[in-house]
């Protein structure tokens, strides 16, 4: 099977991580697969951010977790020790698409890495704060940037998790 499809067809999002550092090499390849995503007439919207300082890591996942109602301590970044955020620029018709592009990409690169990844929503949210535009002003991004999401990366902590069926009538054809 070309690996492409492989990787299409195997990979799983894990919501159980060791702590384990990601190596900077494996952050950066992933990273650099999401600048090759496809966006809209090639504009390039959207900006990644990749997070491995612990600090910084942890006070997103508390941000999270409040905009999820969660004030209990939980992780809502299932102690992943990487956290890759996506944003794209508003004033782009095609920016959350392009976003979302970006983040499928750095997904297959990090199982082709051999880290577990996962998709973890309220990014949106998160960065319309003040904790996330401050974010943003001390990595010296300027411009009115919309979070997509965030992708956790690390090493998975247990069983892969279970394929599930593909549903009824998911893909049409006209012939």
């Amino acid at each position: 099977m070309n690996n492409v499809f492989e990787n299409i067809y195997t990979r799983r999002s894990y919501r159980c991580y060791k702590p384990d550092t990601v190596p900077a090499e494996l952050v950066e390849k992933i990273v650099t697969a999401g600048t090759f995503a496809a966006t809209g007439m090639n504009k390039q919207s959207p900006i990644i951010i990749a997070v491995t300082n612990k600090e910084v890591r942890d006070n997103l996942s508390r941000l999270n977790a409040s905009i999820m109602g969660r004030e209990d301590g939980s992780d809502p970044f299932y102690g992943a020790p990487a956290v890759i955020i996506v944003l794209a620029d508003k004033s782009v018709s095609t920016h959350v698409y392009d976003g979302s592009l970006v983040l499928g990409n750095m997904m297959l690169a990090a199982h082709e890495c051999g880290l577990a990844s996962c998709w973890i929503h309220r990014a949106k949210e998160e960065f319309e704060l003040p904790e996330g535009k401050e974010l943003l002003k001390r990595l010296g991004v300027e411009g009115d940037y919309e979070g997509i999401g965030h992708l956790i990366v690390g090493y998975p902590d247990g069983d892969e998790p279970q394929l599930r069926p593909r549903k009824e009538n998911y893909a049409y054809y006209i012939d």
